[in-house]
């Protein structure tokens, strides 16, 4: 066996410079840094406790490996006419010179042409293992983590091939020196599980994973929070609750319909509470906030490489949701690809990941939501009628708050509640005078429009007050959203704004126009008065920008001009 020789680092041409003065250190041209291994230590240890021993392990051995690369890429400059066994051997004595470990070679059998190669090597007062133990003590595992990446990495880039390290013997472990095994990847029987080390660490996906980890957790605090809020006694109230509570002993998928705001999630996730999956995921997406090019891998996933930017496999929301409930807002807005596949899954319970061929099962509830006729949008072509008649067997309607009016003392005490404790402010309630013109309003935004002014009240008055109606609607001309048409404070109509729309509406039918050409020309109108800005003109409409913007490309009308 070839011995280590450290006067072989030294009779390299120039390798090594080091200007003190300069306060530079270069190895050839790449400069080199000289750290306290203390300080590596340290670093070390924060790791670990930031981001736990699994993520420092990859993390330190990804950095370990990209050394090793260049370390290799040096001297074959340096030793162009080397033999295979001092290119190799090369490695481990720069690792020794650098401060490291001291190697000593145990077995080697390379052989380059044929991309051969098997070693076992001696490491003997590893850095790496002398400051895990002092930071944290021995470790069950081995923990040489930069090492072994130094080693994969000068010792794949030698060789042309994946060269996998095992330690099998390590100091921090308690062993008496750490010992390491090196041949092909492919060669190992768990290669799958220690190749994951080596990965590049993609901060910005995990970023993205721990986002969703965090919208999860805000649904789960937010399902106990809706459940409160799902308060009432009118009959409207009761019978929806009724349909809910008939449904959830059994796994029918359910259809929610209403207006935009009246709370159809919040009777899904209250239908998931009650249910036999109360204990699994409930996982909810609304299909007109998703651009339609990206619904199908939310809703089925992604494998790596199904397209430009796809680097990681990923699941969908079916596969999140499984043995819990998924929620599908909005349902309407699917695109017909995406109606194919889930109508597949409701009935086989398959789909496939884009760009997988692999089939996979899953078991989830279905509880879909929409505020248009889908009814009408078959009749249409816009959605396809065996997936209608699939979701459509236990419609609930959830009724508008102009329904229930007997139940807005209720919900404005409920919200009262929960927006005086998230701003920090004690309001002692609402004025009759306030709740008087709350009764009357006709609440075209539904529970969502009711609770956005409460918590516009709590933020407007002062401490330990009463809030008024200048606090709920400040900026808004009451007699336009008076129950009856637009009552105002006298209870009377006005009548100008009803009669405009009566003609509207004749002048529309005495043309034989099609409630498609209506709707066109007011999508257009309302682009047209923002000035092409979509969410302007989304707000005039009530609708969301997704919405308008699929209503839009539906009817190819999208106006010059057109921003956000």
């Amino acid at each position: 066996m070839p011995s280590i020789e450290l006067n072989s680092y030294m009779d390299m041409p120039s390798p090594l410079s080091v200007e003190f003065q300069k306060g530079r250190i270069t190895l050839e041209k790449h400069r080199m840094l000289m750290l306290h291994a203390g300080a590596m230590g340290s670093l070390r240890r924060e790791l670990m406790d930031t981001l736990g021993m699994e993520w420092a392990r990859r993390v330190l051995t990804r950095m370990g490996f990209v050394s090793g690369e260049l370390d290799a890429g040096l001297v074959r400059r340096l030793m162009p006419n080397a033999s295979d066994d001092d290119l190799l051997l090369m490695g481990p004595m720069m690792h020794s010179a650098e401060g490291i470990v001291r190697v000593s070679p145990l077995k080697l059998d390379i052989d380059i042409a044929n991309q051969k190669y098997y070693a076992e090597m001696l490491w003997e007062d590893s850095f790496e293992a002398e400051v895990h133990v002092k930071s944290m003590g021995l470790s069950p595992e081995a923990v040489c983590w930069i090492q072994i990446g130094y080693a994969c990495g000068y010792t794949s880039a030698i060789v042309g091939k994946r060269i996998l390290y095992k330690e099998v013997e390590c100091a921090g472990c308690g062993d008496r020196h750490c010992r390491i095994i090196g041949k092909p990847i492919e060669e190992w029987e768990d290669a799958e599980a220690e190749a994951r080390h080596f990965e590049p660490i993609r901060v910005a996906d995990q970023i993205i994973q721990l986002q969703e980890e965090v919208q999860h957790l805000r649904y789960s605090i937010d399902d106990q929070v809706a459940m409160g809020e799902m308060v009432g006694t009118s009959n409207a109230f009761r019978d929806t609750c009724e349909l809910i509570h008939k449904a959830a002993d059994s796994q029918v998928t359910v259809l929610l319909l209403g207006e935009t705001g009246v709370g159809k999630e919040v009777f899904a996730r209250s239908l998931h509470s009650i249910s036999t999956r109360a204990k699994n995921t409930f996982v909810p997406i609304n299909c007109a906030a998703i651009p339609e090019e990206l619904i199908e891998s939310e809703l089925f996933g992604v494998e790596k490489g199904a397209y430009t930017g796809a680097q990681h496999s990923r699941p969908g929301r079916f596969e999140r949701a499984h043995g819990g409930t998924l929620f599908l807002d909005e349902v309407g807005e699917l695109s017909a690809s995406a109606q194919a596949k889930i109508l597949r899954v409701l009935q086989d319970g398959e789909f496939e990941r884009i760009g997988d061929t692999r089939t996979r099962r899953v078991d989830v509830r279905l509880v879909a939501a929409t505020n248009v006729d889908l009814k009408q949008a078959v009749e249409a072509g816009r959605f396809r009628a065996d997936l209608y008649y699939r979701l459509n067997i236990f419609p609930v309607i959830v009724p508008p708050l102009r329904e229930r009016k007997d139940d807005i003392p209720l919900l404005v005490n409920r919200f009262l509640e929960k927006y005086s404790a998230r701003h920090g402010k004690r309001v002692t309630g609402i004025t009759e005078r306030a709740m008087e013109t709350l009764m009357k309003f006709d609440w075209p935004g539904n529970i969502r429009e009711l609770e956005n002014m409460i918590e516009r009240g709590v933020i407007l008055v002062g401490p330990n007050q009463h809030i008024d109606v200048k606090q709920i609607f400040p900026c808004v001309d009451l007699s336009r959203g008076m129950a009856g048409a637009g009552a105002g404070p006298g209870g009377e109509a006005p009548r100008e704004a009803a009669g405009s729309l009566d003609h509207m509406v004749e002048s529309a039918l005495n043309q034989s126009a099609s409630l498609e050409q209506i709707e066109q020309i007011m999508l257009t109108k309302a682009v047209e008065r923002s000035n092409g800005n979509l969410s302007s003109a989304a707000r005039l409409l009530n609708m969301t920008r997704p919405q308008l913007a699929y209503r839009l490309k539906k009817y190819q009308a999208v106006p010059d001009g057109v921003t956000d």
